[in-house]
Formats: structure tokens, sequence, C-alpha cells
């Protein structure tokens, strides 16, 4: 139970930065989604570190890696959660996994996008 109190913690900070970052990059009034590319960038470069310190012999402990990486990460952006799992895809030579989940969750993911949208219209 107690992992669920970090993770729901750590997700409603990450989306407060998240739609601060959105909000403080819109009013630059630019034709690309700069905020949204800045919060997944850096959110890649956020879970990395979190893991990379987990993993240090007195790292990150527990909770601390589960509220930074699955509750802030993910509440700020769940492109770092997929970048990650992309990682760790290429780290065990699962090179057809990497490329399936890739390209599947890019293809799939905008024909949803696009289908819901559509729905929406009937």
């Amino acid at each position: 139970m107690k992992s669920f109190l970090w993770v729901g913690l750590g997700g409603f900070l990450g989306s407060i930065f998240r739609h601060a970052i959105s909000l403080g990059m819109a009013k630059f009034n630019l034709n690309f989604p700069y905020g949204t590319f800045i919060v997944n960038v850096t959110g890649c470069l956020l879970i990395g570190l979190f893991l990379g310190f987990s993993e240090k012999s007195n790292g990150l402990s527990e909770d601390w890696r589960i509220f930074l990486t699955v509750g802030f990460c993910g509440g700020f952006t769940t492109f770092s959660t997929f970048a990650s799992e992309n990682l760790s895809l290429l780290q065990n030579s699962n090179y057809l996994g990497f490329i399936t989940y890739s390209a599947g969750s890019f293809l799939l993911g905008l024909l949803a996008v696009w289908s819901g949208f559509e729905l929406t219209k009937i």
C-alpha cells in the first residue's frame, strides 16, 4: 500500500511540473510543441539518472526509486518509461522486441489517437 502512496505523490508532482513547463512554453506561441518535447527529453534524462542511482550499492532506496521513476517520471511523461523500456530491450539484445515495441507504439498510438478523434464525429 505504501508504494501506491509514493507513486501517487510522485505522479502528482510530475504532472504539475509537466503542466508548468507546457504553460511556460505556450507563452512563446511557437509552431512546434516545445513544451512536450522538452518534457519528454528531460524525463528521459531524469529516469536514466534515477535508475542509474538506484543501481549503485548505496543508491536510492526502493521507496525513492518508485517515487522518482514510476511516480514523478510517470506523471511527468510516460515517454521516459517508454524510452527506458526500449533501452532494456536493447541491453538484453532483444532487437525484434525493440523494433516491434518502438514502431508498434508509435504507429498504433498514432492510429489510436486518430481513431478516437474520428469516433467523436459519429
